[in-house]
């Protein structure tokens, strides 16, 4: 289960939650000084979340890679190359959720890293731990055995199948950083992070020196850190040990196995969190400055509607709608462009939700809802950790809050609710109400505002909707 919990409903004054920003807060182009790296590193949360492992695991991964760039003479150029790469080497994770959840009839963030620890080049091993993976979402008894037989044939059936499922998310993560801004290095050590030593990988199936010096550190280093946390040093000394030739390049195994005694560092290494937002990384990745701060939040918009196949463009159209209405209201230009981070990233929270439940196309069981809910929560908290988001992390996390406070996860009222944040809560709603789900299809623009009138004055804000109803007539007279 994610590490996250949701914060107390009584945040810091610092957010900005209660209408009046503190002291300080940054106007558009005037940021304070902020490391790309502790902006990337705080929002690695989110692509631990997604992938099932521990708060922190792409963190401490970069360490990991960052010790063998020193022990191999990196120059600054490439250790901020490799950096990166570890760092963000799961960006591509959120695209193959939906399909490996299917597949597996499983919640992907339990399937992901427990077939990771699997050595697929060991068939017996690798058909016990997919048969024991498959088919959770059968019921108890005979539901259950029915659903693993079903699924298990399926994949059993279905050549190439963990080629395509890899595929797809490092062909995605490569695209994402070569997005950024970042370098080739960068992007050809995501694309080829799952090829083995030994040609046994992919999605290519690269051997040896063929597979890029970037992608088999990090390879190693996920590998490392997740062995290492779960199990301790000795365990992880055991396994790469054992898959020295076959997965790792032998060379940086025996450097690894050389740390084996340096206990020192294995327990900073056990401490290191997100929050740690230098690590061990080059000592200057460079500023952020506004427009690069929107080049971050709509890579990450990306990955987050990536989730499932029903929020394609989700964010960034919460994001457009957000931004329309808060300037038919007369918004400061400063006001605006902080509602629009926030309409990108409000639900990157759901990269912590198993895809079962968010393309389940029946009615949600109550534990499957209270699980939903737990997403603003986690907006909050990986929002919250930088400090070139904290003006609308709380603005991002509060958008299913109502003004008669039926809302969750808090209940707040419209008293603890700015308009910023009144002006999300509707965006959210009517992007959502047009766009399809598993269980209907998408609303007409009449049909939706129909709904939100009904809503107007007691859980939404009656100003926004109107503000909101003359964009759409704005739009169809434009169109």
């Amino acid at each position: 289960m994610p590490s996250f919990r949701p914060a107390s409903p009584t945040p810091s004054r610092s957010a900005g939650v209660h209408g009046t920003p503190a002291r300080g807060t940054p106007a558009v182009g005037r940021l304070p000084r902020i490391d790309l790296s502790e902006v990337l590193a705080a929002l690695s949360r989110a692509l631990d979340l997604t992938e099932g492992q521990p708060q922190g695991h792409s963190a401490r991964s970069a360490v990991i890679g960052m010790r063998l760039a020193d022990e191999l003479n990196f120059a600054a150029p490439d250790r901020a190359a490799l950096y990166y790469a570890v760092l963000l080497k799961d960006a591509g994770c959120s695209s193959n959720a939906a399909r490996m959840s299917a597949i597996f009839g499983a919640d992907d963030r339990a399937i992901k890293p427990r077939m990771k620890l699997v050595d697929w080049h060991r068939r017996g091993r690798l058909a016990l731990e997919t048969w024991r993976a498959v088919g959770s979402d059968g019921e108890l008894g005979g539901g259950m055995l029915r659903s693993k037989i079903r699924h298990f044939a399926a994949i059993a059936r279905t050549p190439g199948i963990t080629r395509d499922l890899i595929q797809v998310r490092c062909d995605r993560g490569a695209a994402i950083v070569l997005g950024l801004g970042f370098p080739q290095l960068t992007a050809d050590a995501i694309r080829s992070l799952d090829e083995h030593w030994g040609g046994g990988g992919y999605p290519d199936g690269k051997r040896g020196t063929e597979i890029p010096l970037f992608s088999r550190i990090a390879n190693l280093a996920q590998c490392v850190e997740t062995v290492h946390a779960s199990h301790g040093v000795e365990a992880a000394m055991r396994v790469i040990r054992k898959r020295r030739g076959s997965w790792f390049d032998p060379i940086l195994v025996d450097r690894v196995l050389g740390w084996r005694d340096d206990r020192a560092w294995w327990d900073a290494l056990a401490r290191t969190s997100p929050d740690d937002v230098r690590l061990d990384g080059p000592a200057n990745t460079g500023p952020v400055d506004a427009s690069r701060l929107d080049d971050v939040a709509r890579a990450f918009a990306e990955i987050i509607d990536a989730k499932s196949p029903y929020t394609y463009r989700h964010s960034s159209n919460v994001a457009d709608y957000a931004v329309a209405v808060a300037r038919a209201m007369g918004l400061a230009p400063d006001a605006v462009a902080t509602l629009y981070r926030a309409g990108l990233l409000h639900d990157v929270g759901k990269l912590g939700v198993s895809s079962r439940i968010l393309d389940k196309p029946d009615r949600l069981t109550d534990a499957e809802r209270r699980e939903v809910e737990r997403h603003p929560g986690y907006t909050w908290d990986i929002l919250s950790a930088v400090t070139a988001f904290q003006p609308f992390a709380w603005t991002a996390a509060t958008h299913h809050e109502k003004l008669d406070g039926s809302g969750y996860p808090w209940g707040l009222t419209g008293d603890k609710l700015d308009t910023p944040a009144r002006i999300l809560a509707v965006a959210d709603m009517y992007e959502a109400l047009t766009a399809d789900r598993p269980y209907r299809a998408g609303m007409s623009p009449d049909a939706a505002l129909a709904i939100l009138r009904r809503e107007q004055g007691t859980t939404l804000c009656p100003n926004v909707i109107e503000a909101l109803e003359s964009c759409v007539r704005k739009r169809r007279a434009t169109a």
